[in-house]
């Protein structure tokens, strides 16, 4: 039986995290204009080896874009722990002109998951693999808070 951690690490494309971000990232596309990018290239921003992340400046500020990347990240690990629970979950982020702040999701009442962030302009990660890691582990922890709290979630 192949263990999930190693299958992420030989197919991290096939991961159930990875798949919705990516139909995230096509929702937003409503003029079609990548319609002829695959879908690894589009997740390709968030694949930040140590040679790019090398070339980022220590401190800076996160341009739009970077931010809209983060925030399609967690829309995917809302949407993910949506499915799986039934209950809605928003994200909501709060954060400075300078890349510090949190990423709440919230589940009725519920803080489903509390991430803090900080130095946003070098939001991403080594390799797809760690990528389809991180958004999972987000996932099972969201739906864990939801199954110990269910009342407040349904609240």
């Amino acid at each position: 039986m192949v263990d999930a951690a190693e299958d992420l690490e030989t197919n991290p494309a096939d991961a159930p995290f990875i798949k919705e971000l990516i139909k995230v990232w096509r929702a937003q596309d409503s003029h079609g204009a990548w319609d002829g990018k695959s879908d690894l290239d589009l997740l390709e921003p968030y694949i930040l080896d140590k040679e790019k992340r090398r070339a980022l400046p220590i401190m800076g500020d996160p341009d739009p874009e970077t931010i809209w990347r983060l925030e399609l990240y967690f829309n995917a690990i809302a949407l993910s722990i949506e499915r799986a629970t039934g209950i809605m979950v928003s994200p909501m982020l709060k954060m400075s002109h300078e890349g510090f702040g949190r990423m709440v999701l919230i589940g009725g009442r519920l803080v489903v998951v509390n991430k803090q962030l900080r130095d946003v302009h070098r939001f991403g990660f080594d390799t797809l693999g760690k990528l389809a890691e991180e958004g999972e582990k987000h996932v099972k922890a969201g739906i864990a808070m939801i199954a110990a709290f269910e009342p407040v979630a349904k609240y």
